[in-house]
């Protein structure tokens, strides 16, 4: 068993940096960390895409803090639960997987993780499946499942009250997968599990059955979520979010993409720059300093992160080349895509840069069109959302 750490200003930073809540209060989990007993912790990833992305990371950051202190933890990968599909955020049901295409998905996570948490050595982080647990319960260990819920508690669930009240489907099978996850920390026997402030349900879930069939109490730190403009979560639904596969420079973009009011929390969730300097950095920029300076910061820190020193400064550098010259405005009419991935032509048409397909085509063979700086040529082209186009020297769309 490796040796537990209780320095005073680790804990404080686990329990107080990015934290949203602690269940069932961060004077309980703070007295189990402080009492140099190792804890078991999870988070678990349902492999829904053949990548994580940076809202995983921001989970994965904190499950290595407590991974540093001493504490056993593990990195559980919802192969089943993914098959199902968690409801959370989501005002249609999710459209189901097959078990080959959940494998898939998750093939990269481990290596991809392997950024934040060691699995080898004498405190290695554990890679565990739920499909070992939950596909062999029978109907009655479901049926005795269900008995700890009430069918209230699920229909006070706001996405399906929406749905609802909007007379769309919900369907049965939906209310199962907060008994499933639930079930993963008896499976496991943790102590705290580790997720978003939108998992909250799901999470407690797993607090109830603990405790009603163990009799254990378990602890459930949430975490705040990366959100644009609008309110929406950082996800690969609304494309807005950074894949641990995108290119550094499209790292470096879609940061340097955020709202000004996104560069505060950006900083807390995904950095290691201190609490003091984050508090004078939002006074410097309510007093008036250009935000950019700070957001270059964020977006050099993050691409550091995931990929490195070398490779972000070759991001930036390219930023600078692309969007730093004088003939790309400051103001960009953003369009909605529709999709993450599209012809070129039909980019142009959309964003109303051509007045056909055909004046597109023209455009484009006659290298009056960029993408993201680079002037393209072939009509066949596909970009990826987000992207930022430009036609002839004057005329700029960035599609979101």
């Amino acid at each position: 068993m490796a040796t537990v750490s209780t320095d005073k200003a680790e804990v404080k930073r686990v329990l107080t940096r990015a934290v949203e809540n602690v269940y069932p209060s961060r004077n309980a989990l703070e007295s189990a960390l402080l009492s140099g007993k190792q804890i078991r912790v999870y988070v678990g990833i349902d492999p829904t895409g053949p990548t994580l992305h940076l809202g995983h990371v921001i989970w994965l950051r904190k499950l290595a803090e407590l991974q540093k202190l001493g504490h056993e933890v593990i990195m559980l990968i919802g192969d089943f639960t993914a098959m199902i599909g968690d409801p959370t955020d989501k005002l249609a049901t999710r459209k189901s997987l097959t078990r080959e295409e959940v494998l898939a998905n998750c093939k990269k996570y481990k290596e991809q993780a392997s950024r934040f948490l060691s699995f080898n050595g004498k405190n290695a982080a554990r890679l565990l499946f739920n499909s070992e647990w939950l596909a062999k319960m029978s109907f009655a260990d479901v049926i005795e499942l269900a008995s700890h819920f009430t069918v209230q508690q699920m229909v006070e669930r706001d996405m399906f009250e929406k749905r609802i009240e909007e007379g769309k489907p919900v369907h049965l099978h939906e209310f199962f997968y907060p008994l499933m996850q639930g079930y993963d920390s008896v499976a496991m026997d943790v102590d705290l599990e580790i997720g978003g402030n939108d998992q909250t349900f799901n999470m407690l879930a797993g607090r109830t059955l603990l405790r009603e069939i163990k009799n254990k109490e378990k602890a459930v730190l949430t975490l705040k979520l990366l959100v644009d403009s609008t309110g929406k979560k950082m996800g690969k639904t609304e494309g807005n979010i950074i894949m641990l596969t995108d290119s550094p420079e499209d790292m470096y973009g879609k940061v340097m993409s955020w709202t000004d009011g996104m560069i505060v929390p950006g900083f807390e969730l995904c950095t290691d720059v201190s609490d003091d300097e984050i508090v004078d950095m939002r006074a410097a920029m309510a007093d008036g300093e250009n935000p950019m300076t700070s957001k270059r910061r964020l977006a050099e820190a993050i691409v550091v992160m995931l990929v490195g020193e070398k490779e972000a400064t070759k991001a930036a550098a390219h930023f600078d080349t692309v969007h730093k010259s004088k003939e790309v405005p400051d103001e960009i009419e953003e369009v909605k895509a529709g999709k993450k991935e599209l012809l070129l032509v039909d980019a142009l048409v959309i964003a109303k840069l051509v007045t056909s397909k055909t004046d597109a085509r023209k455009q484009i063979e006659q290298g009056a069109v960029k993408v993201e700086g680079e002037i393209i040529k072939d009509v066949a082209s596909m970009i990826r959302v987000p992207a930022l186009i430009q036609k002839g020297k004057r005329y700029f769309a960035r599609l979101v």
